[in-house]
């Protein structure tokens, strides 16, 4: 009996699902930008496949610490342990 995988996104549809009228990628949230030292949060847009960090890390704060490509480099706390997420602009929004 061989145990196979369902993929990175497993049991994530309710929390990727998209409403009808967000269907739409922005264009603006692909070419805003962010300040190293910055917070942000991450919002996942299901939409865009790209850059998209893992759904466990939808909802987190974190802050800007570098920059990789068109994607930046955003540090937050898990447990007791920081951990580097490599994330595109469209799954971030400056926090407050």
């Amino acid at each position: 009996m061989g145990w196979k995988s369902h993929g990175l996104r497993i049991k994530s549809g309710r929390k990727l699902r998209k409403h009808v009228r967000e269907k739409r990628i922005s264009i603006a949230k692909a070419l805003q930008t962010f300040e190293i030292g910055q917070m942000v949060h991450i919002d996942i847009d299901s939409g865009v496949h790209k850059g998209m960090p893992h759904p466990r890390f939808q909802g987190r704060t974190g802050k800007v610490i570098g920059q990789r490509g068109r994607a930046y480099l955003v540090q937050i706390r898990d447990g007791g342990k920081y951990k580097t997420l490599i994330v595109r602009p469209e799954h971030l929004k400056p926090a407050g």
